[in-house]
């Protein structure tokens, strides 16, 4: 994919193993949204977490500035704007990512803090299911909205969610309560907590991840 022919969002394409004897290119992706103040830059190792050699990712840049890094929307305050802005940004941008031959069944979503709000928001909007969605220490938004606003694909998508147990920035208690809403209007969600701050696990947690995706994308799993 030639990231400079996607003009939604500023993003970057990390391509994974080909095998030139088979001229093997793989055709899985994994789009990787980041959190508040960070930017794309901060998720060029997530291949060395996951250890999926061929599978390709699209980081992403929220779209306003924020101190050094982005923001997908304003936050304290009213989210409602800029998760709509967002949206429609990620709504041109999978649009260009099919149109370059990604299709959506071999498309993953991975957000982190905002990011996975703004992964989950695709995952019940979106009209076309994605091959699963991982949301990483988030929350959910403009929850008042559901099940009405939920696409006609909404229940078929797949989320892995995962939250710290001492996060201090999005306390436990509020996020799972809000999921277990969501899983009880008929969203797949397999929730699960790990003993960790408001941060990816490198550990258990991306290893949960990693099994996750592989099995979702058809993906082998090197040892």
């Amino acid at each position: 994919m030639d990231s400079s022919k996607i003009s939604a969002l500023k993003t970057a394409f990390l391509p994974g193993a080909s095998d030139r004897s088979t001229e093997y290119k793989s055709k899985k992706l994994l789009i990787v949204l980041h959190g508040l103040g960070d930017s794309l830059e901060g998720f060029r190792d997530l291949p060395q977490f996951l250890r999926l050699p061929t599978l390709n990712y699209l980081l992403v840049n929220a779209p306003d500035s924020y101190f050094t890094g982005y923001s997908w929307f304003d936050f304290p305050g009213n989210m409602k704007p800029g998760i709509t802005r967002s949206r429609d940004k990620l709504f041109s941008l999978l649009a260009q990512i099919q149109a370059s031959g990604y299709a959506l069944p071999n498309v993953a979503l991975f957000g982190f803090s905002q990011g996975c709000l703004m992964a989950v928001d695709l995952a019940c909007r979106y009209p076309a299911a994605f091959a699963s969605v991982v949301g990483v220490s988030g929350f959910v938004g403009l929850m008042e909205d559901y099940p009405e606003k939920f696409s006609p694909v909404a229940h078929n998508q797949k989320l892995l969610i995962t939250h710290g147990t001492e996060d201090p920035l999005l306390p436990i208690n509020a996020a799972r309560n809000e999921f277990e809403k969501l899983k009880g209007m008929g969203m797949q969600i397999d929730w699960r907590e790990y003993d960790k701050v408001h941060t990816l696990d490198p550990y258990a947690e991306a290893e949960d991840i990693r099994r996750f995706l592989a099995k979702t994308l058809s993906l082998d799993l090197p040892r």
